[in-house]
C-alpha cells in the first residue's frame, strides 16, 4: 500500500467512529453552521498575490515541520500579512491537525479558510461547515467522477467553495464539472511524495478558463509564482515554506512584500 491508500483506509475507520459520537444533527445545530461563507475563488480572482498559506505541523514526507506554534497566532499572522486565504490541515494521524485547529483559526480571522482533509464522505463536509470552513478540498486521486460530482454538489448546496486537486491529465478530465470553483494542480505526487513544479505548467492549458487555477506544493520562491502566473494561475498554496520558520506570519509578510514590490 502506498501512503495515500493507508491514509484513506484510516479515514474510513475514523469516520465510522466519528459518526457514532457526533450525529449529523449535532453538526447542523452548531453555532457556525449557518454562518455566511467567504468565497476563496472570488478572493483569488481579485488578488494580486493569490497566496493560500497553510497551517501544517507535520507530514508523512517531512515528519515534524513545526509543533511549537498555536494556530491562532499563525492565522492572525497570515491575515496581517495580507494573504488571500488559509489552509488548515485537520488530519490527526499523519499531519498532526484537528478540527479544533479550524475552530481556533475561524475565531481569530475573517479571511477564507480551507479545510485541508482527505474527504470521502458528505459527513466531512458538514463537519467543515460546522467548524467554520469556507472552502473544502476534494482530491481526484482518491475519488471517482461520480463521487466528485456528489461531494462537490453537496458542498455547494451548503455554501462551501470547492477546490478540486489533480495531479495528471486523467484526473483533470474526470473532474471538470460546474460544481467545482477552483482547479488545483498538486505538484506533489501523493503516491510517492515527489515534487515537480512543471506539473502545473504542463496541465495549465488543459484547465478551462471558467475555473480559478491554483498551483499547490513545492512553491518556495517569488520567482516560481511569477513564472506560474504566466500560465494563468491565480492561486498558490504554500505549506512548509512559512511553517518551517519560527514566525510563519512574518515569513508570509516578507514573501508578499517581495512579490508585490518586484
Amino acid at each position: 500500500m502506498n501512503i495515500l491508500d493507508k491514509i484513506i483506509a484510516d479515514k474510513h475507520k475514523e469516520l465510522v467512529l466519528k459518526k457514532l459520537v457526533v450525529p449529523v444533527s449535532q453538526l447542523e445545530q452548531s453555532a457556525l453552521f449557518n454562518k455566511e461563507t467567504i468565497s476563496l475563488a472570488e478572493k483569488l480572482r481579485s488578488s494580486n498575490t493569490g497566496i493560500i498559506a497553510e497551517h501544517k505541523r507535520r507530514s508523512p514526507s517531512k515528519s515534524v515541520i513545526n509543533q511549537n506554534l498555536n494556530v491562532q497566532d499563525v492565522a492572525t499572522g497570515y491575515e496581517n500579512a495580507g494573504i488571500s486565504g488559509m489552509s488548515v490541515l485537520t488530519d490527526g494521524k499523519y499531519f498532526g491537525g484537528s478540527l479544533d485547529d479550524l475552530l481556533y483559526a475561524r475565531a481569530s480571522v475573517q479571511m477564507p479558510l480551507l479545510r485541508k482533509e482527505f474527504i470521502i464522505d458528505e459527513y466531512q463536509l458538514l463537519e467543515a461547515k460546522a467548524h467554520g470552513a469556507d472552502v473544502i478540498l476534494l482530491i481526484a486521486a482518491v475519488l471517482d467522477r461520480e463521487q466528485i460530482k456528489l461531494l462537490s454538489e453537496f458542498a455547494k448546496s451548503i455554501g462551501l467553495d470547492v477546490l478540486l486537486e489533480v495531479h495528471d491529465e486523467e484526473e483533470l478530465q474526470k473532474s471538470i464539472m460546474p460544481s467545482i470553483d477552483m482547479l488545483g494542480v498538486n505538484n506533489r505526487n501523493l503516491k510517492t511524495f515527489e515534487v515537480n513544479i512543471d506539473t502545473s505548467k504542463q496541465l495549465a492549458a488543459k484547465i478551462p478558463e471558467d475555473f480559478v487555477k491554483v498551483s499547490e506544493s513545492g512553491i518556495s520562491s517569488v520567482e516560481s509564482i511569477k513564472d506560474l502566473k504566466e500560465y494563468g494561475y491565480k492561486g498558490f498554496l504554500i505549506g512548509e515554506n512559512f511553517m518551517k520558520t519560527e514566525n510563519p506570519g512574518k515569513a508570509a509578510a516578507e514573501f508578499v512584500r517581495k512579490l508585490t514590490k518586484e
